[in-house]
């Protein structure tokens, strides 16, 4: 009976999430993923170009790795984008940090998609308990938020081009935001990543060796089958429907699919946790069971802990309770291997 219950508080909380979203057009909109690729007018091109990218190792490295333009001031730090966009304030990339006063260790936290404020809760608890902490606004979030949107619509939407070079930016943001981290003294560094944040947190800790540990919250693998069978994202799919089959969006958004990246994520020197919501409507168990797997098949031994509840329940007691300590385990440990003792 409480589950029962739990699983009708987290499809009341998913309906308040669909206020103001709405379907879009369907657009390919290949030169914003791809910039200075020929011009694109089918989705056959856009995919061979997809899935060039997704060969392409230096694909998510920044252009220009340079520490100049970062400000620091009063517990903030704002600096340039390394990409540019038509919207003004998503190019100014902000974050919140708590000092623990040691540069012992610091965890940068990546939000869920449309989140409406940081969390003071979780970065006062770990900076009480030595671990810096570091909240980036990801893309078209928080000070980033395009001005009269009504929720971060270009960070994840039908358009196929753009949610490439959203997740694209948010990857550079967060492996500038680590190597200036990495300049400040900070010996080891940690990424934790929340639902659309643990595809960034993860395609982060693929493709940065800065990086020895990282969480990922209700993750999957294949974000174009999170978007196709998840609950916060159905308008998303009645855009794509009439348009694409899953397939198709599957090698459009190929270069997003964590499940590719599964050999970097494998490496030794990275250190892997997963929390999943064994009840999760937004990202279903079979997403996340696939993707496990394919890290286990790759040589990863992640730290998994399944939780009986549902997407949004998670952030209730006990279940967050129990996710937050597994991740104080997890993070404040010593172990940095991702491989099974011989």
């Amino acid at each position: 009976m409480y589950h029962s219950w739990l699983d009708r508080w987290d499809e009341r909380r998913a309906q308040r999430g669909e206020q103001g979203k709405e379907r879009t057009a369907f657009v390919l909109d290949a030169d914003r993923a791809f910039p200075g690729a020929k011009a694109t007018t089918n989705l056959e091109e856009f995919c061979a170009l997809a899935g060039q990218a997704a060969a392409d190792p230096s694909f998510f490295d920044e252009p220009n790795q340079s520490n100049e333009g970062f400000q620091r001031q009063d517990g903030w730090l704002k600096f340039p984008s390394s990409m540019t966009t038509d919207v003004e304030e998503n190019n100014v990339v902000w974050a919140k940090i708590t000092e623990s006063g040691s540069l012992d260790r610091v965890m940068v936290i990546f939000h869920h998609w449309n989140a409406s404020a940081r969390n003071r809760q979780i970065a006062d608890f770990f900076s009480k308990r030595g671990i810096t902490v570091v909240e980036i606004a990801m893309p078209y979030h928080f000070e980033r938020s395009r001005p009269g949107a009504v929720h971060a619509d270009y960070m994840l939407s039908a358009n196929l081009g753009r949610t490439i070079q959203s997740l694209r930016q948010a990857v550079w943001d967060g492996r500038k935001l680590i190597r200036w981290l990495k300049s400040e003294g900070y010996r080891e560094i940690s990424v934790l990543g929340m639902s659309l944040g643990s595809w960034v947190g993860g395609l982060i800790a693929a493709h940065d060796a800065n990086v020895s540990k990282a969480s990922l919250f209700l993750t999957g693998g294949s974000l174009a089958d999170m978007v196709w069978t998840g609950r916060a994202t159905r308008s998303i799919r009645e855009s794509l429907e009439p348009e694409i089959t899953l397939p198709d969006l599957r090698r459009a958004w190929g270069v997003l699919n964590l499940e590719n990246y599964a050999g970097n994520l494998a490496r030794p020197s990275l250190a892997l946790h997963v929390v999943l919501a064994k009840r999760d409507k937004v990202v279903v168990p079979e997403l996340s069971e696939r993707y496990i797997q394919r890290l286990k098949d790759a040589g990863a031994r992640p730290n998994i802990l399944e939780l009986n509840c549902g997407h949004y329940s998670l952030a209730t007691p006990p279940y967050i309770l129990w996710a937050g300590l597994s991740l104080k385990r997890f993070v404040a440990g010593s172990d940095k291997s991702n491989k099974a003792d011989p």
